[in-house]
């Protein structure tokens, strides 16, 4: 059997109005019409039919930023994002503490101060309180800050007296000891002494992110997954073997920046792969977060005036990490949140321009607060804007404290980007944000929390629902260099669809309230409520 019949779908897009059925071969989009004139055509041929009975349907919905493992692991780990002070959040440590062995690590995650009544973070000597038999390790929402207990800090081999990295730091106090808190890449010191999980854990950690992105109703996701995973090899082998078992989801790969040597070892370039799983480009750092103020910007946060944040190497080194991705045929995606770390690795592009041919573009990461002159900058470049619109939920209104009535203008300007020509692409940053599309479109239309009611934070930054969902899908199409490919719902694309319960361009409200019915991928159905 090699035809499908999807049919009675209300189909979102150009083809709304000029059927409401799909025929699907071979994983693609053969012919698109009423579902009567369709079945004409297809007499006389073997093919099976899914009713879609009535439900809206939009082209398969992609995560352009993520990070599948890490969200697996949130699946399995102490989740702390539903504390709403310090005390809850110590609480939630204490019932953990009591179902766990002496001596296993504890790690958590999402702990958020600025959700916190009154907005407090605990301390060393809290964390010890509660044990000091277990190793505590628990990550910041923004996974740039994290926080430990006196006996991690001793497993760390990170004393008082222990000089801070040149791409870190550990938190003091007032007499200059350790008060618990880590920044940045002085946290590879704790992840370095915790066990390595086997390569059964990895893989399940895997499938069970990618099977909570199904039900979410995603299609597919740029992810990376190298600083769980341990090397490229594993990496491979483990997506082949989910994809041969019969996990049907699509995966664009980036590649964290220290393992582009393996990879050009294994023969990889920038789009190589199949229709299932593909490289994508080098993946690095320029900056931190804003929330733990180590997100670098070019002139002093406005309420922490001694610092501008941080960046996490210096500019020559920047340049020869983005030249040295050139040489090895791959365009960079680099993380940059501040304006002065937009700069920077724009500075590093525009040195080492683009001449590959892989048809991927460069991608400035999350690009949280930029100025006038950045924009036009970025967008005279070939580089996509990959951005989270969900950030606005989480960081408004503490973020406006952080940045100052100065810099509003330019923060995180989306609807700016678009006007200046920058393709967008639309993702979660899961699990910092919730994996949920439909909660990132929710964000991007109204610019609020989802409990909220008001014209919104920047309201002049808001999108309409066409230009959200086109984030979520030609957007990120665009950005793996698959736009002639999918992103649509049209003849000879991959008949990758998202099927919903309801129109969610009647209201922001129907985002929250939607139900994903099925989801299908390369014509196979992947999950299905």
């Amino acid at each position: 059997m090699t035809f499908v019949l999807f049919k009675h779908g209300r189909l979102y897009g150009d083809w709304a109005s000029k059927g409401d059925s799909i025929v699907v071969q071979h994983g693609r989009i053969q012919a698109i019409g009423y579902a009567r004139e369709l079945e004409l055509q297809l007499s006389g041929k073997e093919y099976k039919t899914v009713d879609w009975e009535d439900a809206y349907v939009l082209p398969g919905l992609t995560d352009s930023h993520m990070h599948l493992s890490m969200h697996g692991m949130k699946l399995a780990m102490l989740d702390l994002t539903s504390a709403t002070s310090k005390q809850e959040m110590l609480d939630m440590l204490r019932k953990r503490v009591a179902v766990t062995p002496p001596g296993e690590w504890i790690l958590g995650l999402n702990w958020n101060e600025n959700a916190f009544i009154p907005v407090e973070i605990p301390g060393i000597d809290e964390l010890d309180a509660i044990s000091d038999q277990h190793p505590v390790y628990l990550t910041r929402t923004c996974f740039h800050t994290f926080l430990a207990n006196s006996e991690a800090f001793r497993r760390a081999g990170i004393h008082d007296n222990t000089p801070d990295p040149a791409s870190g730091a550990y938190g003091r106090d007032a007499e200059g000891r350790l008060n618990g808190l880590i920044y940045e890449e002085a946290s590879f010191a704790f992840t370095s002494v915790q066990p390595e999980p086997d390569y059964a854990v990895k893989k399940d950690t895997i499938r069970r992110a990618c099977l909570d992105a199904l039900r979410l109703g995603l299609t597919a996701a740029h992810t990376e997954d190298l600083r769980f995973l341990g090397s490229v090899e594993t990496m491979q082998r483990i997506y082949k073997e989910l994809r041969e078992e019969g996990l049907a989801f699509r995966t664009h790969q980036l590649i964290y920046h220290p393992f582009m040597k393996e990879a050009q070892a294994q023969g990889l370039r920038a789009g190589s792969g199949n229709e299932w799983y593909k490289i994508g480009a080098i993946k690095m750092f320029a900056d931190g977060a804003i929330g733990g103020r180590t997100a670098l910007l070019s002139e002093p946060y406005s309420d922490a005036p001694h610092t501008c944040g941080m960046a996490i190497q210096p500019q020559p080194e920047l340049n020869q990490m983005v030249a040295a991705a050139r040489a090895a045929g791959f365009p960079v995606a680099v993380h940059a949140i501040g304006d002065g770390a937009a700069h920077m690795i724009l500075t590093a592009m525009e040195t080492h321009a683009l001449t590959e041919k892989s048809g991927l573009p460069d991608r400035l990461i999350h690009g949280q607060v930029l100025t006038a002159d950045l924009i036009k900058r970025m967008a005279k470049l070939p580089l996509i804007a990959d951005i989270q619109p969900r950030f606005v939920a989480s960081d408004f209104p503490w973020v406006l404290d952080r940045v100052g009535k100065e810099r509003t203008e330019y923060l995180y300007a989306w609807k700016k980007l678009l006007s200046a020509g920058i393709p967008c692409a639309g993702g979660s940053d899961a699990p910092i944000e919730p994996l949920s599309p439909f909660l990132g479109m929710h964000a991007a239309v109204t610019r609020t929390k989802p409990e909220e009611m008001h014209e919104g934070y920047l309201p002049a930054e808001k999108l309409d629902i066409h230009e959200a969902i086109h984030l979520f899908t030609t957007g990120s199409a665009v950005a793996a260099g698959e736009a002639a490919e999918r992103g649509l719902i049209a003849a000879d694309k991959a008949a990758d669809f998202t099927v919903i319960d309801r129109d969610v361009s009647e209201s922001p409200q129907a985002l929250l309230d939607v139900k994903v019915r099925m989801t299908v991928v390369n014509g196979k159905i992947a999950y299905q409520s």
